[in-house]
């Protein structure tokens, strides 16, 4: 099955922020709608279904409320949501002490953020999701560790390795 999964839109107030799976931003409504209208299409274009999945995450989540509003059949998948980004989460970066930035590099796929998920859990959730649809909408993290366990398996990456994120409201496949 052919599998297409977008960034959510642009959060609002996720700027100069740690932003995972604790902190729960909405999007301009506007925002929302615009991507569910690729969507859509991008699923007429291509004869697929009209299903969707998304994180439970508002930021997500809105897009799925919209695809349904138009006929689309919408699920919710907690396997989809952002690295929770534990004590970070939510923060602004400047006032995450440059130490704590030194620990997370000593250990870039072990580190938890203080109570949060590793970036090998991380990639142990995204590697083992199967897509219950073709269409979905999910987080950069996720989505990054979804591709980079499928293009590299076993392997785990270092932090100058790790790719840069898909822009907001943007499909990887």
């Amino acid at each position: 099955m052919a599998f297409t999964i977008w960034r959510h839109p642009r959060p609002c107030g996720a700027a100069a922020r740690c932003i995972g799976g604790r902190t729960d931003l909405a999007v301009d409504p506007r925002k929302a709608k615009r991507l569910a209208h690729r969507i859509r299409a991008h699923a007429r274009r291509h004869g697929l279904p009209r299903e969707v999945v998304t994180s439970p995450l508002a930021r997500a989540a809105d897009v799925g409320r919209w695809l349904r509003h138009w006929g689309f059949r919408w699920r919710v998948d907690a396997a989809l949501a952002e690295t929770d980004f534990g004590a970070w989460d939510g923060r602004p970066w400047a006032d995450i002490p440059t130490a704590e930035f030194e620990r997370w590099m000593q250990d870039f796929c072990g580190f938890d953020f203080d109570g949060g998920e590793s970036l090998a859990a991380l990639l142990r959730r995204a590697s083992s999701w199967q897509p219950p649809c073709a269409l979905a909408v999910g987080h950069a993290g996720w989505i990054t560790a979804w591709q980079w366990a499928a293009q590299r398996p076993g392997q785990l990456p270092t932090a100058a390795t790790w790719p840069a994120p898909l822009g907001y409201a943007r499909p990887a496949a």
